[in-house]
Formats: structure tokens, C-alpha cells, sequence
């Protein structure tokens, strides 16, 4: 029985190639009707010179922050905010007030029933859209987004 498998013995491969075993070292040629031949897989993720070779769906700088922008911007909601508007009071003012208030008993956090989150949610609601709007308004005038 161990005679026979020492034996060198043919194999038919794929293709109808005839191929000898009796060297383990090449791989037998194998091909076939469903392969190409010659013909490397590449991977259509992976562009050459793109972010070093990796895919990448964004920008690396995505956010492209700018420090005008958020100057401007918390400018830009300061002074409407400080407007006394709100029963002879401004947004900034009363939030500021509820601070104060709230800071005076440290330890102890806010209710859920007192004003500061009210004044706290509209006041970081207002910056965050004027920086949102800052940022679509400052970047896409310097790329050209806006033609006049």
C-alpha cells in the first residue's frame, strides 16, 4: 500500500492539462473556463494616492473648521441674543442670571422643573445654528458655492 503512494501518478486537472506530481514544490498550472487568465483581482476601494492608498469616504479635513467662523459666529449670536426682548430681559442675561441662581445652592444640581434648562437649550440652540449657518455661509463663499 505504501508503494503505491509514492509512486509518482499523473493527475488531470482542470482544462484537460495533464500534470505530474512527482515535484511538490511546483504548484500544478490549473485553469479554467470561468477564470481569466493572467489577470490580477483589483480592488476598486483602493484608488493609488488617495489619502495614502486608503479609501476614504470624506475628506480628512471634513469639518475644514475655520476660527473666523466660530469668532464671528459667537459674535454673531451674542448680539442678537442680548437684545432685551423677553420681558425687558435678554436671552444671554437670563441664562447667565440662571447660572448664578443655580450656582448658589453648588452641590445641589438644577431641578428638572427650573428655568435654567429652558434658558440653557434655547441659548446653545441659537450658537450652534448661527455657527452651522456661519460655516455654510463662510466656507461656501470662499469656494465659490454662491455665484453672484
Amino acid at each position: 500500500m505504501a508503494a503505491t503512494f509514492a509512486t509518482p501518478s499523473t493527475v488531470v486537472g482542470l482544462g484537460g492539462s495533464v500534470t505530474s506530481l512527482s515535484s511538490p514544490s511546483r504548484k500544478p498550472p490549473l485553469s479554467s473556463g470561468f477564470l481569466r487568465s493572467g489577470v490580477t483581482a483589483r480592488n476598486p476601494l483602493r484608488l493609488a494616492g488617495a489619502s495614502g492608498g486608503r479609501f476614504t469616504c470624506f475628506e480628512r479635513d471634513w469639518l475644514r473648521r475655520d476660527f473666523n467662523v466660530i469668532g464671528f459666529g459667537l459674535i454673531g449670536w451674542l448680539a442678537p441674543s442680548s437684545i432685551p426682548a423677553i420681558d425687558g430681559k435678554s436671552l444671554t442675561g437670563l441664562f447667565f442670571d440662571s447660572i448664578g441662581t443655580e450656582l448658589a445652592h453648588f452641590p445641589t444640581p438644577p431641578a428638572l422643573t427650573s428655568q435654567f434648562w429652558l434658558w440653557l437649550v434655547l441659548w446653545h440652540l441659537g450658537l450652534f445654528i448661527t455657527l452651522t449657518f456661519g460655516q455654510i455661509g463662510f466656507k461656501g463663499r470662499n469656494e465659490d458655492y454662491f455665484k453672484y
